[in-house]
């Protein structure tokens, strides 16, 4: 199955059913999922990047063990929308991953995620360490319900 757009993804999922969005940084990848009715996403922890095999592995345990339908990966856009060196690597990551796992992917601009969650720890008063532990798990949900919100008023505007 190719990296869908927006409308294709929403036209190819079944009504019920999680969706799994990942947030791939040079470091960490960062998890997230959906409730089954797609309105709320949660974030479920890290993956260390080592070597993409391991690390795929580690994903689509997640994916499985939530019974995913469809997987969201945030696609790091430059702020003039243009494409960089770290939107090529998850493009190039995400074909990866559908080449082990037949499955519906959405590439989502998660342009200012990191940044708005790492403002709101900060607001928080969340320390230095703790905000390095779980900004990247944070940013994957936030990733991911953007790209909900954006499924939900597509289905409540037609």
């Amino acid at each position: 199955m190719p990296i869908l757009d927006l409308p294709q993804f929403a036209a190819v999922l079944p009504p019920q059913g999680a969706l799994l969005g990942l947030d791939p940084g040079e470091k960490r990848i960062g998890v997230a999922v959906s409730d089954t009715g797609r309105m709320i996403a949660s974030s479920l922890g890290t993956v260390t990047r080592t070597k993409f095999a391991a690390d795929a592995e580690a994903i689509l345990k997640f994916y499985d063990q939530r019974l995913c339908l469809g997987l969201v990966i945030g696609l790091p856009l430059n702020m003039d929308g243009s494409s960089g060196p770290a939107a090529q690597s998850a493009r190039a990551f995400a074909r990866n991953l559908l080449a082990l796992r037949e499955a519906p992917l959405l590439l989502w601009d998660e342009r200012l995620s990191t940044s708005a969650v790492t403002r709101t720890l900060i607001e928080a008063d969340t320390t230095r360490k703790r905000r390095g532990e779980v900004v990247d798990k944070m940013a994957a949900a936030y990733m991911l319900q953007g790209a909900l919100d954006a499924m939900q008023e597509r289905i409540a505007h037609g």
